[in-house]
């Protein structure tokens, strides 16, 4: 009997223990679910403000200073929707025409190029009744008196490169203005790091500038800000050489430099510049090069200049629009800049008719 007792005792105190965990366990519970209640009720609050206040922010942002009306009050000028694009068509089809008839160039110095400023001016003479003034200014002639030679040698093993005038099968190319330079003796090379744009470029140079042949690679300034940067570190030759960044500029290149530039100049293929580049630096190879390049006097050639003035205005309030009217040596310029001369053409002559109307105003 004692341990019948006992054991109901036990029981009864298990039974008691577990009513009180359960209803521990309720209010744990309870309060959980009051706390997240809270919670998300405050997260709630908490993003309608925010999203209330950038709501505002939007409403209150300053406004763009053009608006869309004005854009389109732009597009819809008087003199923009005189401009007739069959005009401009009819522009570029000559420009074509004129290439097409003088070896597919429009290029300065060549019949095409007068023939393109002849266009022109007599177009606007007949067209319009603004006062034409064609000068002309001179510019320094360019010719090699022979084909240039640029020999590698490493260690004694001598490599003589291709010059041609074909740019896809050259490995050099002779740059326009160069000066003339007979370097048969073996002359050092030093890399110029970067692109040699700037001084810091010239003074971290593989080794120092001053009577040696200067590599210098393509990219962000011009070739004839690199050129005046080697001429003042006084190099005894620059070569420049393309960077190899796409497909289309691994060639040589024809570029020039300015009219009044005193270097030698060569411009190399990718290949061919990364390879001098390589065995420059290698301090365990002698690494030289030769080079020579024979240029010849020729007389200046003059370059025309056509301008068009309205035929009111102040002067010293004028609007100034231009473009270049010759291409390049090797294309008809239909784009660069045809395009430019053509939208000239266009917006001069639409420009004549309106002033010769009684409602358009003209030119205070």
């Amino acid at each position: 009997m004692l341990s019948n007792q006992v054991f109901h005792v036990e029981n009864g105190n298990n039974v008691s223990k577990k009513i009180k965990f359960t209803k521990f366990m309720m209010f744990i519970l309870g309060f959980a679910a009051v706390l997240g209640t809270i919670i998300i009720a405050l997260s709630i609050a908490t993003l309608v403000k925010v999203n209330k206040k950038f709501h505002e922010i939007q409403n209150n942002s300053e406004k763009p200073t053009i608006s869309s009306k004005a854009i389109q009050q732009s597009f819809d000028s008087v003199l923009g929707t005189s401009i007739r694009i069959d005009e401009v068509m009819s522009y570029l089809n000559e420009f074509q025409r004129i290439a097409t008839a003088s070896n597919g160039t429009r290029s300065v110095n060549t019949p095409g190029f007068n023939a393109t400023l002849d266009y022109i001016n007599n177009y606007l003479t007949a067209n319009t009744n603004y006062k034409i003034t064609k000068t002309f200014f001179y510019l320094r002639d360019f010719a090699l008196a022979s084909n240039p030679i640029l020999i590698l040698s490493i260690n004694g093993v001598k490599k003589n490169y291709t010059y041609s005038t074909n740019l896809s099968i050259a490995e050099f190319y002779h740059v326009k203005y160069s000066a003339s330079a007979n370097l048969s003796n073996n002359m050092q090379l030093t890399v110029i790091p970067n692109v040699a744009c700037s001084d810091d470029d010239w003074l971290k140079a593989s080794l120092p500038p001053q009577g040696r042949v200067a590599l210098v690679k393509r990219g962000i300034c011009a070739f004839q800000d690199k050129a005046i940067l080697a001429a003042k570190y006084n190099v005894a030759a620059l070569l420049l050489y393309n960077d190899g960044t796409l497909p289309d500029r691994v060639s040589p290149l024809e570029v020039n430099l300015a009219q009044n530039n005193a270097l030698p100049a060569l411009f190399l293929s990718f290949t061919i510049g990364q390879a001098l580049v390589n065995a420059a630096q290698n301090a365990s190879i002698n690494t030289t090069v030769q080079l020579v390049i024979n240029v010849k006097d020729l007389p200046n050639f003059p370059v025309g200049n056509i301008c068009a003035d309205t035929p009111t205005g102040n002067v010293t309030q004028t609007i100034v629009i231009g473009s270049h009217s010759d291409s390049v040596p090797n294309g008809p310029g239909i784009n660069d800049n045809g395009s430019g001369s053509a939208a000239n053409l266009a917006l001069a002559v639409a420009l004549a008719r309106l002033f010769r109307t009684s409602t358009y105003p003209k030119y205070k």
